[in-house]
């Protein structure tokens, strides 16, 4: 009797198992099928984007040729005469951006520098999160300063145009500096703590374990940072739209006015071109040419991230 009654408890214990476990695993469908349906629905925005952006510069080219659009050096779309050379826009870019990473990979990399090898742990959790702080600036804020303080105190000693490159982008180079200072800063701190204590023990100084044992392991991040950068650079819109101005010209002079992809795309978006005319066409064949640019940079940066990985 007494065998009988602790086998049918046993029995009771199984099913209440069996049966929470059949609960939880219906849990973890339902929570997995959420998460599936979130991760497709930027699978599926990333596709619509992609889509229509190609599908009316597809257009853009039944009326436009690759050889007006590649070869020609003059951008005059909403011009009487018009002319349809993307290169003016290309260097304006270019330009901007160049301006904007010699400003944001020196102070960048000093920042992620100093923060991870010579800061104090009380010192660095001060000032890593005012350094991330500049991230969420507003980059309308970053234009305006430009403009107002950047380009009239510059004014005083360079021969500037209003509208320039080189304000524009040494505020874009501020603004992307967070940026490459916070993922080279987690490069550098994923370095062994034992290849420094090693470098240290043989008697070397601080500055040449730096150079010579946790830069060059750090590289492959450090690197990525500064491509994720370049890329940023690339495509910001509101400190070239104000402070660069809207004159494409083929030259690499910072002191003139240029106008970048971004700032056409602005431009063009204000609403002074009919739906689905020639002018607003050229929206998207800009921005598929600065999709695939970015797409290209991004690409650069996974690869390198790869490539050039230490394992420890």
């Amino acid at each position: 009797m007494q065998n009988t009654t602790a086998r049918d408890e046993l029995d009771r214990q199984d099913n209440r198992s069996l049966e929470r476990k059949a609960g939880e695993d219906i849990q973890e469908k339902i929570i997995a099928a959420l998460l599936f349906g979130c991760a497709l629905v930027s699978v599926l925005t990333t596709f619509g984007i992609v889509f229509i952006i190609f599908r009316v510069t597809f257009q853009f080219f039944q009326e436009v040729s690759l050889a007006q659009f590649f070869l020609d050096t003059e951008w005059t779309p909403l011009f009487a005469e018009k002319r349809f050379g993307i290169w003016p826009l290309i260097n304006g870019t270019l330009l901007t951006t160049t301006i904007a990473m010699l400003v944001a990979i020196p102070l960048g990399l000093s920042s992620a520098i100093y923060l991870s090898e010579y800061a104090s742990a009380k010192v660095a959790r001060i000032l890593r999160p005012a350094v991330e702080l500049l991230a969420g600036v507003p980059t309308v804020v970053f234009g305006y300063f430009a403009l107002l303080f950047v380009t009239p105190t510059l004014r005083n000693f360079l021969p500037l145009e209003v509208f320039n490159a080189l304000s524009a982008g040494l505020m874009t180079g501020v603004m992307v500096m967070p940026t490459v200072a916070s993922i080279s800063l987690d490069a550098l701190q994923s370095v062994p703590r034992s290849l420094r204590e090693g470098a240290y023990a043989m008697g070397v100084t601080k500055l040449e374990v730096i150079n010579k044992v946790i830069f060059p392991a750090a590289l492959s991040g450090i690197a990525a940072s500064i491509i994720l950068g370049i890329s940023r650079a690339v495509g910001e819109t509101m400190i070239v739209v104000i402070a660069a101005g809207q004159q494409p010209r083929l030259s690499i002079n910072p002191f003139q006015t240029v106008e970048t992809m971004t700032a056409y795309m602005a431009q063009i978006s204000g609403g002074d071109s009919p739906r689905g005319s020639l002018n607003y066409n050229t929206l998207y064949a800009v921005g598929a040419v600065l999709f695939l640019l970015t797409l290209t940079l991004n690409i650069v940066s996974h690869w390198i991230a790869n490539r050039y990985k230490e394992k420890y």
